[in-house]
């Protein structure tokens, strides 16, 4: 059967979107598949909506070393298509990035709709032929060779196809872990899918409560059955489930491990420049300067912002409801520990609904890192998220769709 194309995309998300573009700008004939209505459906929510491009590190080396394992595979695909070249390439197609704390990349418009709008006119200058409301069901392959893919009633042809469809995290948007069923079928041994870059579900009440308040310049320990096995400092976001925010989404994939260990609790630390000792002589002047007022009214002074309401109730009603000057020693003890060590319950991770990034995939050594080609199937590249790699969020992530999805169209 003569190939109808030269390329078939599978996808129409980052990778996907950016392997399109590039094998049309070949010359090639592309023919890119995605079954939502709308191209771009989960990188139109990324971010907040904002969409965290990338991180914009120059050097190459400390740019990879977040990939971990990865680093090496993934240095000669970097050579080809990295950080410079991925601003360069929004700049040019009328997109101009800003760079905000910790060297996150933004388009400067703030809209994760417009990097859509970008890869779309990218889309457009190759002449790629896009279709939408289109579900793949399956790949043909026979000899060593991808044949066809089967989409509805039709089994489309071509030279060669990219897998972008994505892993397993919001599967609202389509990602829906197809890519791997696919890859399986062709014998290839895929590593089952977790939720890695994800918020964490936990136990308790005032956690819950205080939804949308953001603790500031915190430290959080984690034990498993008592014993300390993690600590990190930032910033953390209180949601109606648990916890998230960055430094919360980075940790999940040790979290989880832990889980698996024994029960696992935190204590999140308020304080984390004061000693017990510097933190009561701070409380102790507070109180001072404040005798004849009532605790609960003094305490919002000390307490994270916007949390002294929830926080009073884990201390006893008897103090709660005092005037200051008549707070004890004992009980100034209990509120400087409890300061120090806010007490958290984690019951789990939250789903791939919830998750930023599902790991799992194609191992590296399944693929060549210079091509993305399939080693099994020198026709068949893969991208994104369907490679079993590893990596924390902030631009890390989309990073490696640019990467993957460059480097599989131009060598499709």
């Amino acid at each position: 059967m003569k190939p109808g194309y030269d390329v078939i995309v599978v996808g129409g998300g980052a990778a996907g979107m950016m392997a399109a573009g590039r094998a049309a700008e070949r010359g090639k004939r592309v023919l890119l598949l995605e079954k939502n209505v709308r191209l771009g459906q989960k990188l139109s929510i990324t971010g907040g909506g904002r969409c965290n491009i990338t991180n914009a590190e120059e050097n190459p080396r400390l740019f990879l070393a977040h990939y971990g394992k990865a680093e090496k595979f993934l240095y000669s695909a970097f050579t080809q298509f990295g950080v410079l070249q991925t601003l360069t390439f929004f700049a040019n197609h009328s997109l101009p990035i800003v760079v905000q704390a910790g060297q996150r990349a933004f388009p400067k418009t703030e809209k994760a709709t417009d990097v859509v709008k970008a890869l779309e006119k990218y889309l457009q200058e190759g002449k790629v032929e896009v279709r939408t409301k289109t579900s793949a069901s399956s790949l043909l392959g026979k000899s060593g060779r991808v044949e066809g893919i089967v989409a509805g009633n039709q089994t489309l042809t071509a030279k060669s196809y990219i897998l972008a469809t994505g892993g397993q995290s919001h599967p609202e948007t389509g990602s829906t872990g197809d890519g791997f069923k696919w890859l399986a079928k062709l014998d290839h041994q895929v590593v089952p899918p977790t939720p890695t870059i994800v918020p964490l579900a936990v136990a308790d009440a005032w956690v819950q409560a205080l939804a949308g308040v953001a603790l500031d310049d915190v430290k959080i320990t984690f034990y498993v059955d008592s014993k300390k096995q993690l600590a990190l400092k930032g910033r953390i976001l209180c949601t109606h489930f648990g916890l998230s925010g960055p430094l919360i989404l980075n940790a999940a994939g040790k979290v989880g491990d832990m889980l698996h260990a024994g029960t696992v609790t935190a204590a999140i630390d308020a304080f984390p420049k004061m000693d017990l000792g510097s933190l009561d002589k701070y409380i102790t002047k507070i109180f001072d300067e404040n005798k004849n007022k009532t605790f609960k009214t003094v305490f919002r002074f000390f307490a994270p912002t916007g949390s002294a309401s929830e926080l009073q109730k884990l201390l006893p009603n008897t103090m709660v409801d005092k005037k200051v000057h008549s707070v004890s020693k004992e009980e100034r003890k209990v509120l400087v520990n409890l300061l120090k060590a806010l007490p958290i319950t984690v019951t789990g991770l939250m789903g791939y609904e919830w998750a930023v990034v599902a790991d799992g995939g194609l191992p590296m050594t399944a693929v060549d890192g210079k091509t993305m080609q399939s080693r099994l199937y020198p026709n068949l590249f893969v991208t994104g998220d369907l490679l079993d790699i590893r990596r924390p969020s902030g631009g890390y992530s989309l990073q490696l769709c640019w990467t993957t999805g460059y480097v599989a169209g131009s060598h499709a």
